[in-house]
């Protein structure tokens, strides 16, 4: 196992899809739907076997030998001009428990998106093509250790997700198309400039002994490595540190989406086709969550340190404000959408707490939230595709009608809420009791909790006006789930339930990762104390 390069295949295998799709005649939409389905189910066995010969021991984050599934060559070599020196890039892939969860995640979230997508008709190719080109995108950030390979695969996702919207999605499909690519490409240029300020600040030693300038991620970690000068170092090193760190945070914030850049995300929601919802909400989102701690965190640690505090404080404004605006929503797919908003501001919280129990909640948090939010969009979708409605007042007695589907939309919704023996239970769990731990965020945890009763709040109030009371009479005729949404829906329970009951082996699985990313944060301080105050 350890000579096939896994990475690049269960990245890579869904270009080979769109490939082939390519040639195949538009009017085979059904062999164009199966081949999609056969590439992301083959994507969920890799993952599988990824996870199966994981060593649960190794740390990664900063130490190149305790990263698994490495692949490493050089992609691109210049001998530049004497001024700037050698450039190169390398094709570095490489996992450890902060990416493994998430990794797992894209792959069963891609799956069941893919039977959301059998309904599509279309532009069946085009749109299925450029499916698969998003899935490789979202994998390929999650596996990428070169800063410049990072870059390329977060770029890569905004063509196709850009497409998938404004032509397959709603009335306002266009404006909100728009808008998520302005928003994101403007995080992108801040990712960009701070890239490229990082390569000239950081160096990394050739085989021949001699340095060069890098985009290594696990070069710019090493503060010995990092040489303090170019772009990044006159007249105050630590002054330009910190603008680099906002900048970036700012890049990966909007991706969140953090307060006050989350206001692209409702509208993307709403007008995305079902199954590109559950992509973006059950893997996009985590990406920007997953930026700050594979770099800012640890690229920029005494920053981090320093700007703890702000970190939960507008994790705690994403937790009420996402709830809030969740609460005033008369149409289910926005309450879901802004519910995301405030789910997502737990992961903040959690990662400010600078622990093991809080870190460990947050990235528990990236992948229960993907589950639980794809749940709760399939479950949309499946109504809207009846009733071509989403609005909550046009319901009303569900569950008499769709008890099965019912059943399956309350799993959903007592999951979201965090009810004890389902998924989003541990991690929130985890993510109070690491941020009330640290002193310096305890008194914004205890307010942030105000978010768990607001939660409780929508969610059931949504839940009583939809699937309660008396069924309206122009609903009689609905149909409850077929073969297609059980098998979308049956996966993402299993998970929710079984992470809920027994959290262990997930646990165990991002355990090492986190308590090495602990470990660097608390060395900085040493390390880099002279920048800091």
């Amino acid at each position: 196992m350890q000579y096939f390069p896994i990475l690049s295949f269960i990245t890579f295998l869904p270009i080979l899809g769109m490939v082939i799709i390519l040639f195949i005649p538009k009017k085979l939409d059904v062999v164009i739907k199966s081949l999609t389905l056969v590439i992301t189910s083959v994507q969920v066995v890799a993952a599988v076997v990824i996870l199966h010969s994981y060593n649960y021991a190794l740390g990664g984050i900063n130490d190149p030998a305790t990263f698994q599934f490495m692949e490493k060559f050089r992609w691109i070599d210049i001998n530049g001009f004497s001024w700037i020196g050698k450039i190169k890039v390398d094709y570095f892939m490489g996992i450890d428990g902060l990416s493994v969860p998430l990794v797992l995640l894209t792959a069963i979230v891609t799956f069941v998106a893919t039977l959301s997508s059998w309904t599509i008709n279309k532009s069946v190719k085009g749109y299925f093509a450029l499916f698969l080109l998003l899935d490789t995108g979202m994998m390929g950030v999650f596996v990428s250790l070169d800063f410049f390979l990072f870059y390329v695969f977060w770029e890569l996702m905004l063509l196709p997700m850009y497409f998938l919207i404004g032509i397959w999605g709603g009335p306002r499909r266009e404006y909100a198309a728009i808008k998520f690519f302005l928003y994101t490409l403007l995080g992108s240029v801040f990712m960009l400039l701070v890239m490229i300020g990082l390569y000239f600040s950081s160096t990394e030693v050739l085989a021949d002994g001699t340095k060069a300038f890098t985009f290594n991620m696990l070069s710019m970690m090493n503060h010995q490595n990092f040489t303090m000068t170019g772009i990044l170092s006159p007249l105050n090193p630590h002054n330009l540190r910190l603008v680099a760190y906002i900048a970036l945070f700012i890049g990966f914030a909007i991706k969140i989406p953090m307060f006050p850049f989350h206001t692209w995300l409702p509208d993307a929601h709403v007008e995305a086709p079902t199954a590109i919802s559950v992509i973006l909400a059950g893997v996009l989102l985590k990406m920007g969550t997953y930026g700050i701690l594979r770099i800012c965190y640890p690229v920029f640690p005494e920053i981090t340190r320093q700007l703890v505090w702000y970190i939960a404080l507008f994790g705690m404004i994403n937790i009420i404000y996402g709830a809030l605006c969740a609460m005033a929503q008369k149409e289910i797919k926005k309450l879901i959408a802004n519910s995301s908003i405030s789910h997502m501001g737990f992961v903040l919280l959690g990662m400010a707490s600078l622990n093991s129990m809080g870190m460990s909640g947050a990235v528990l948090q990236m992948f229960n939230h993907g589950t639980i939010t794809a749940m709760l969009f399939l479950c949309v979708g499946v109504i809207y595709d009846r009733a071509h409605t989403r609005g909550i007042e046009e319901f009303g007695g569900l569950a008499t009608q769709m008890p099965i589907y019912t059943g399956f939309t309350t799993l959903a919704f007592f999951g979201a809420i965090g009810l004890p023996g389902l998924s989003g239970f541990i991690s929130e769990s985890f993510i109070f009791l690491g941020a009330f731990a640290f002193p310096t965020i305890r008194v914004i945890a205890v307010i942030s909790t105000l978010g768990m009763l607001l939660g409780a709040g929508y969610m059931l109030w949504t839940m009583q006006r939809v699937y309660l009371g008396t069924l309206k009479e122009k609903w009689a005729s609905l149909k409850d789930l077929t073969f297609r949404e059980y098998a979308m829906l049956v996966p993402l329970s299993i998970i929710i339930i079984f992470i809920g009951v027994y959290p262990s082996p997930i646990l165990s699985l991002m355990n090492s990762s986190v308590n090495a990313m602990v470990k660097f944060m608390a060395d900085a301080q040493v390390i880099y104390g002279s920048f800091g105050h």
